[in-house]
């Protein structure tokens, strides 16, 4: 099917271009979503007419995204959860759950402008696009952590996953102490 794009589409082309593309992506994800329109006679001369104004609203929705990319670029959020003791998340963090921590934090993005192609799953410093516009994308910091000062230790570069490191010598002497009160030795 032929249409013609009413913003700029990666790996597609810019406004006011018509190009080809498959059926079923056009009618299940250009077309509703507002992205294009089908490149009929009456459209494209609609389009002529009209594209003084698209391109007009498209710019403000660029300079809108660009002033939110200023203050959302960079921006750490931190997410507690339960997770296991080598650093294993007993859930997963979500795009709704990084978009609700953002939202608390006085930005408004929706759920589907984060790119996650799959859920977090583990403890640590996650760095997690954010699409705002069709040219620009920022770059946020997810902390998932089990607790606020485990968050901070995280923010310094510490690992949340380092276990306890127990000295062999000291347990040798613990387990030697142990079998000499228990009053034998293993070969009895």
């Amino acid at each position: 099917m032929n249409i013609i794009l009413l913003e700029r589409v990666p790996n597609l082309g810019q406004l006011g271009d018509v190009v080809r593309v498959k059926d079923g992506y056009a009618r299940n994800f250009l077309l509703p979503r507002g992205k294009a329109l089908r490149a009929t006679k009456g459209n494209l001369e609609q389009f002529g007419t009209q594209r003084a104004a698209i391109e007009e609203r498209n710019q403000k929705a660029k300079t809108a995204a660009g002033s939110v990319a200023e203050q959302l670029d960079g921006q750490v959020i931190v997410i507690i959860r339960q997770a296991g003791e080598m650093g294993q998340l007993y859930g997963s963090v979500a795009t709704r759950d990084i978009a609700e921590q953002l939202a608390a934090q006085g930005h408004t993005i929706n759920r589907n402008q984060i790119v996650l192609n799959a859920p977090i799953k583990t403890l640590g410093l996650h760095k997690v696009p954010v699409h705002l516009h069709a040219e620009i994308d920022v770059s946020v910091t997810v902390n998932v952590a089990r607790s606020p000062e485990e968050a901070e230790r995280q923010a310094r570069g510490e690992s949340a996953t380092i276990r306890e490191e127990i000295n062999l010598d000291d347990l040798g002497l613990e387990v030697g102490a142990a079998l000499n009160e228990a009053g034998g030795s293993l070969g009895d």
